[in-house]
């Protein structure tokens, strides 16, 4: 019964012009493009015509004055490595006028979602609101469990939703759980019919459709006869309910509100309901179970929340929050509501991820492909670029599917002022260098960033061996190409001297290089190109080089489904490359960066072991890799097209 309430009432909003982009038509959503000047989203045409009015005012700022006046200095422009006030999203814009409407302290707000799914990351949108608001208000946030529905939830989504809000740099004011309050809110309930504000209907999926105007509304709406019944009545049907004499859809509670009302949220909606599935925490002891729309807004008040801030798919459920609070507690909190966030090319539906994991389409709920919390955070992308993230997009109350590129160059800004680089070859080759000598087995100082010098430095070896990519080699040379061949030089990146190719091995069967030979160009000061390299001491390691799970940015409206958008080449692996001996280093100093949830020494997983592989891509460590075996993730690659220069 609740559920046809429910599907009710998400029609009736969908159809509702609330600003907001629905996640389904991420096809004909805009594409916005963010200025980094404003800080603002634009489509591609205001934009357009932004940039060429800003590029025609430098121009004529730049002309000498008639007077010949020096002109004044410009102010230095915002460069890629500064991130934004962190705190930004919470002065100004739509937060601020949210705390302005009730400038109270302390602020208390909750996060609370339904353990009934893996978070994804949409719900780090509305972890970063709810605790961060709470936080800049100098207040606190309560995770709160909305475990109302024992047929769906399991421990698993308890323990993994509070590891993720820690993971996020947020510590709970305090754990609550919905089914704290059921003997509260069963009192309540009782409440509620004595004021003759609600009863217990008997009427089956079809009539209550009829009762809400049937199909698309093409009738006109009615009250359900159960209304006229006594509140003594009520009360002995009510607790019947409670005592198990109804089966599931048999009998339920109603609000009794207004069905003359435009808004779906005040017709009659379900607030009990009769469920046959014990609860994880008060086992067999209820056969009721409260609605989400009657629990939540009454756990707000009872926990004293100040600001119920939710997304906007809540927008039309503001108005019964308020009515059912105003009829039966005295505290009443406010309830604002703040876009999405969904990011294209990527599903969040619960009952579709979970398809791709039974059909082992992916790795498994934190498969580093999925935008789940978990996969996300298994892909290695840092808590603190998320964070990073939403603030950079704001909050309003429009809803925003965001390019995956744009969360990638958020990444891609983050980890290049956060963490050490190393030398990775994902495709070795040998090349020998003949006439190494006495160079061969010392050590060289090598700095852990150039543009970081408190990131330290480790020592590497080289050895009369080193390994380069094969992909900087050729066979064959050509002007436009700089990096190894025949009879060419290229410089190693941190060695003492560049390098000349002489000769070259193949396999017979199959044409493949085996072996390069080379000596020093001593002569050549300053070579085209330097490459990266590792030498005997470095570390096999698998790669796994992870790009989008799906072909379109809307696989959910791909022809034929879904999973006919699988994108084949969405997990390419490396099982033979190497990496240069600093890993070790890199990972007894880890996490990098020390923020958000990974702030301290060893507080933090495989995946905060992070590092820019140089000229190849950033990576972290999997949850895959064990002692003797290192399997390393791509985070994001260096550039948004990666192509790299001949």
């Amino acid at each position: 019964m609740a559920d046809t309430v429910t599907d009710a009432v998400t029609d009736a909003a969908a159809n509702l012009k609330l600003n907001a982009a629905p996640a389904d038509k991420a096809d004909n959503a805009p594409k916005l493009q963010f200025d980094e000047e404003t800080q603002k989203w634009y489509s591609k045409g205001e934009l357009k015509k932004i940039l060429a009015k800003r590029a025609k005012k430098a121009a004529n700022k730049d002309k000498p004055s008639s007077t010949g006046a020096e002109a004044p200095p410009k102010k230095p422009a915002k460069t890629e490595d500064t991130p934004l006030d962190p705190e930004a999203m919470f002065k100004q814009g739509f937060l601020n006028e949210v705390y302005n409407e009730r400038p109270v302290k302390p602020v208390m707000t909750r996060f609370p979602p339904e353990p009934n799914g893996f978070l994804h990351i949409g719900h780090s949108k509305a972890i970063a609101v709810n605790f961060g608001f709470a936080k800049y208000h100098g207040g606190h946030c309560i995770l709160r469990f909305d475990d109302t529905n024992p047929e769906a939830e399991e421990e698993i989504y308890f323990t993994a939703i509070e590891d993720m809000v820690r993971w996020l740099g947020f510590e709970p004011y305090k754990i609550t759980y919905s089914s704290d309050n059921f003997s509260k809110l069963y009192e309540m309930a009782e409440k509620l019919i004595t004021l003759e504000k609600a009863y217990v209907c008997h009427c089956d999926d079809e009539e209550i459709k009829l009762q809400r105007g049937g199909e698309k509304g093409s009738s006109p709406r009615y009250r359900c006869k159960h209304a006229e019944q006594t509140v003594e009545h009520n009360l002995r049907e009510f607790q019947r309910m409670k005592d198990g004499a109804y089966r599931p859809r048999e009998a339920f509670l109603r609000m009794k509100q207004d069905i003359t009302s435009g808004n779906p949220q005040n017709w009659d909606l379900a607030a009990y309901r009769v469920l046959d599935k014990a609860h994880h925490r008060t086992g067999d002891e209820w056969k009721i179970y409260p609605t989400y729309d009657f629990t939540h807004c009454l756990c707000d008040s009872f926990e004293g929340i100040t600001h119920s801030l939710c997304t906007t798919e809540f927008y039309l459920s503001r108005e019964s929050y308020e009515w059912l609070n105003g009829q039966l507690v005295e505290w009443q909190p406010i309830q604002r509501e703040y876009g999405r966030l969904s990011i294209s090319g990527g599903i969040l539906s619960k009952r579709k991820l979970k398809e791709l994991v039974e059909k082992k389409i992916v790795r498994g709920w934190d498969d580093p492909r999925l935008f789940t919390l978990i996969g996300v955070k298994r892909r290695g992308v840092p808590p603190g670029a998320i964070l990073e993230f939403v603030n950079e997009l704001g909050v309003t109350t429009t809803n925003s599917i965001i390019q995956a590129s744009r969360f990638e160059q958020t990444i891609r800004r983050y980890l290049e002022r956060t963490v050490p680089r190393l030398m990775l070859v994902l495709d070795p080759v040998p090349v020998i260098i003949e006439d190494a000598g006495e160079l061969d087995g010392t050590e060289i100082d090598v700095p852990f960033s150039t543009k970081n010098t408190e990131m330290g430095s480790h020592k590497i070896k080289f050895t009369k061996t080193i390994y380069i990519d094969r992909s900087d080699f050729r066979e064959v040379d050509s002007k436009d190409y700089f990096r190894l061949a025949p009879g060419k030089t290229v410089g190693l990146l941190y060695a003492p001297f560049p390098i000349k190719a002489t000769s070259l091995t193949k396999d017979e069967a199959t044409g493949q290089i085996t072996e390069i030979r080379a000596v020093f160009d001593r002569e050549t000061k300053k070579p085209k190109t330097y490459i990266q390299w590792v030498g005997t001491d470095g570390r096999n390691a698998e790669v796994r080089l992870y790009n989008s799970l799906f072909l379109s940015d809307n696989p959910a409206s791909a022809e034929g489904g879904y999973l006919n958008d699988i994108n084949p080449e969405s997990e390419v692996v490396y099982p033979n490359a190497l990496i240069e001996s600093g890993i070790e280093e890199v990972k007894r100093r880890a996490p990098w960066p020390e923020a958000a949830g990974e702030d301290k020494l060893g507080k933090g997983g495989p995946e905060s072991v992070r590092f820019q592989g140089l000229r190849v891509a950033y990576f972290a460590l999997d949850s895959d890799s064990t002692d003797d075996k290192i399997i390393l993730n791509r985070i994001v690659s260096l550039k948004e097209d990666v192509k790299k220069a001949n």
